[in-house]
């Protein structure tokens, strides 16, 4: 933006005022020491929403629970016990009956361990969430380390002496961490012990959630493009291929996408906790409760796979082992508990054939996320048009700005679900890199200030997931610099050419460049999988310093580069990109991948510091605007179609 475009006091320009805030339901708890704002009235109809606020602080509970698991240890002779962020299918989302973690420590993010020991405890989060560990959960009990410079291993053989055990549920850890924790500390003597049962659970007790059992739908053809007797024929051909008898597939995603289901067991995720089990011959069992479906939906899977009560997964195990099958495990992805059942002699170690096959997206994936991608387009624009509006006004606070966002997508009429709680961080919280706002920590918006707003929709033909950062009022010189070298990096990945064969971990540095000149970084990957109508998170693929998955055609990634000033605010700009098809340039010998973006809506102009930016990159970003002004902007009000075109005006 030029220096006389500083003056504009919008993201855009509008050309009229809209009328009062618009607000779906529900009043936020003011600021201590704020005025309260005056009453909010609706524009848009009141829902049910997809999210909630109300959270009550639990750090003050963490010590009388670290307490009683410490003398539950003392009881089973354990000295240390594994408290990991996860259930039985290793998934990164995870109903609120194994949220564990969160409740032994308040710690709330969606990765994280914590290790109880007599005298010491420890939580390890990566470096999403340290910013957030330390406000949570008590520090004077759990020490806060960041991974994965920091190892279990490590503090374990600090903690504890020779001969001492350290206890784990089995079901909650995969066969790879194990056995590479069992690797570190055998040498000094300190032995791991699976539990018959988390004790975790008996402390709990009766105010645990009961699992979840929701219904389970049939994801159509038209969605999926590919028959579920398809994708179980090619699994099929991959253990025939490897020599192996049969597959246990454990991830609720890869099920989800091999039989064509969806569910609601997951927040935010549209998968079903189920387990399955694959022959290289003859028909699959799929373990969900039949009555979880309807009669018309479970005679179509029946003519595909046997439908079999969860309780039964235990006596196949033993079947597969007993008849000496030669089963396929992810030992990345499956609970220990399947070798510890199986044995070694009937374990064969190899990847979950559906992960690579559900990544590369097909024609109808393709057409959908478009579609998709192009609906939540037109609310998240009204969104920024909304917000530039009302939020210098100071009577903006987080939770309004996250309601509203999910009402614009809800009239949209195609809404599902969104993809994950919305992150929506003023100021210093914008710093959190997954911040969640609730009641406790809701923070009114104010001038002069940052506003990082992450989130996304789940729809029947895609799933989305989108950042933008946005200024209220006059941007300070140091943050249009850091905006501007976080778009640098954005617009490297999203204009990248790369052979095939090429990982994600050989273009993450393309992303840090511009900071890392300046002696700047962020602790998180650049980009995530996304899945079509399932998870948000995905992998294989990534763009990471972890990111050893090759990108193909087909794959849905983030761009998601970012910048964070702890107790200022935090910059992150993400658009979801497609890799298209291998195409020789002109002149070239080697075929060459590259990125479509699929995300459509305007970058904060007032942010974007022009003199940091090349001749391309500029007309980059013109040409993205101007895109996105065609595509959206016919979809919108005379009013927001106005302010689109201040926003997306060339630089």
């Amino acid at each position: 933006m030029a220096t006389s475009e500083l003056d504009v006091p919008r993201f855009g320009q509008r050309h009229r005022r809209r009328g009062p805030i618009s607000l779906p339901t529900g009043r936020t708890a003011p600021l201590a020491g704020a005025a309260r704002p005056p009453a909010l009235s609706p524009l848009l109809p009141a829902r049910p929403m997809f999210q909630t606020f109300d959270e009550t602080a639990l750090t003050n509970a963490v010590a009388p629970r670290v307490g009683r698991l410490r003398q539950a240890l003392a009881k089973l002779k354990v000295d240390a016990f594994l408290v990991p962020r996860g259930d039985r299918h290793k998934g990164e989302y995870v109903p609120a009956h194994d949220e564990r973690l969160k409740w032994l420590t308040a710690f709330s993010g969606s990765a994280g361990l914590a290790v109880v020991a007599p005298q010491r405890a420890v939580l390890f989060v990566d470096g999403r969430y340290t910013v957030q560990a330390r406000q949570q959960t008590d520090t004077s009990l759990f020490e806060i380390e960041q991974v994965p410079a920091a190892k279990t291993s490590d503090w374990l053989l600090d903690a504890l002496g020779t001969g001492q055990t350290v206890g784990f549920d089995p079901w909650l850890h995969s066969i790879d961490e194990v056995e590479r924790l069992e690797a570190a500390l055998k040498p000094s003597g300190i032995r791991l012990k699976p539990l018959a049962r988390n004790p975790m659970d008996k402390i709990w007790g009766a105010d645990q959630p009961p699992p979840p059992a929701a219904p389970v739908v049939a994801h159509p053809l038209s969605r999926a493009g590919r028959s579920a007797q398809e994708k179980i024929a090619d699994v099929q051909a991959a253990l025939a291929k490897g020599g192996e008898d049969a597959i246990v597939l454990t991830l609720t995603d890869s099920i989800a996408w091999l039989f064509n289901i969806r569910g609601s067991d997951i927040p935010h995720t549209p998968a079903v906790l189920a387990f399955a089990i694959v022959p290289a011959e003859g028909r699959a069992s799929l373990f969900v409760e039949r009555d979880r479906l309807s009669e018309t939906h479970a005679s179509q899977l029946e003519d595909i796979a046997d439908l079999v009560p969860p309780e039964a997964l235990t006596e196949q195990i033993d079947a597969l082992k007993a008849a000496r099958k030669r089963v396929r495990l992810n030992p990345a992805t499956a609970a220990y508990w399947f070798s510890r059942r199986l044995g070694e002699k009937s374990v064969s170690r190899g990847p979950d054939p559906c992960q690579r096959a559900k990544a590369i997206k097909n024609a109808a994936e393709i057409k959908g996320a478009r579609s998709a991608h192009h609906r939540d387009a037109v609310a998240v624009c009204r969104f920024l048009a909304w917000f530039d509006q009302e939020a210098p006004s100071g009577r903006l606070d987080e939770i309004a700005a996250a309601r509203q966002l999910e009402a614009f997508r809800a009239e949209t009429g195609k809404l599902k679900e969104i993809s994950f709680d919305t992150i929506a961080g003023s100021g210093p919280n914008g710093a959190i890199v997954h911040y969640r706002v609730n009641t406790e920590s809701n923070r009114r918006i104010g001038r002069g200030e940052l506003f990082l707003v992450d989130s996304g929709a789940q729809y029947a033909d895609g799933t989305t997931d989108v950042t933008r950062t946005i200024a209220i009022g006059r941007p300070k010189p140091e943050m249009r610099t850091h905006y501007t070298l976080v778009l640098k990096g954005h617009i490297a990945i999203a204009t990248a050419v790369f052979p095939e064969g090429t990982r994600g971990v050989e273009l993450d540095p393309l992303a840090r460049q511009a900071l890392w000149r300046h002696g700047l970084d962020y602790d998180h990957g650049t980009g995530h999988g996304v899945g079509s109508y399932l998870s948000v998170h995905e992998g294989p693929q990534s763009i990471s310093r972890r990111g050893e998955a090759v990108l193909e055609a087909g794959m849905i990634i983030s761009n998601e580069p970012g910048f964070y000033l702890e107790g200022a605010y935090g910059i992150r700009i993400e658009n979801l990109v497609l890799v298209n098809p291998p195409q020789k340039p002109e002149g070239g010998d080697r075929a060459m991948l590259s990125f479509e973006t699929l995300t459509l809506a305007p970058f904060d102009r007032r942010l974007i510091d022009t003199k940091l930016l090349t001749g391309e990159e500029k007309a980059w970003v013109d040409a993205y605007h101007k895109r996105v002004m065609a595509e959206v902007g016919p979809e919108l009000d005379a009013a927001d179609r106005r302010w689109l075109e201040g926003a997306t005006k060339r630089l």
